[in-house]
């Protein structure tokens, strides 16, 4: 099964998780420091808050979360194809997860990663070499190896 990946930046972890929990009529599937998603059934949706103080409100990133590393390379091999420009994040840690995913950038700065989650980490990540934001520190949130430059 895909999904679409809404990624929202956040002032206040909780109170988010209180606010989507009761809108979703769900309880999120992870939080960590900083960090919380939801995997909704209905609709397919997998919706990423973010804390990062200063900026709630705002878009983060957008997904698809696909179903095997396969699909991800798949969708490398298109998205090239296509003349699209894609950035690859192989075997990553991103997110409190070890993912494989491509990200491409939309005409108007959007950014869309195509991923699927390999297993659960214990920390958020840090920012690979591609990424123009700084490194995460460990048990911190943020969006750095969620952003590619």
């Amino acid at each position: 099964m895909s999904r679409v990946q809404l990624a929202l930046n956040v002032d206040d972890l909780q109170a988010s998780i209180d606010f989507y929990s009761k809108l979703l009529n769900t309880a999120p599937a992870k939080v960590k420091p900083g960090y919380a998603n939801f995997a909704v059934a209905e609709p397919p949706l997998k919706l990423v808050l973010l804390e990062n103080p200063g900026q709630g409100g705002t878009l983060n990133h957008l997904g698809v979360e696909v179903e095997s590393s396969d699909t991800v390379h798949g969708e490398i091999a298109r998205l090239s194809a296509e003349g699209l420009f894609t950035q690859e994040q192989i075997n990553t840690t991103c997110c409190f997860a070890t993912q494989d995913k491509v990200w491409v950038g939309a005409p108007d700065g959007e950014q869309w990663e195509v991923y699927t989650v390999l297993a659960d980490a214990d920390s958020f990540g840090e920012a690979p070499a591609l990424l123009a934001e700084p490194t995460v520190a460990e048990g911190e949130a943020g969006s750095a190896c969620c952003t590619p430059q």
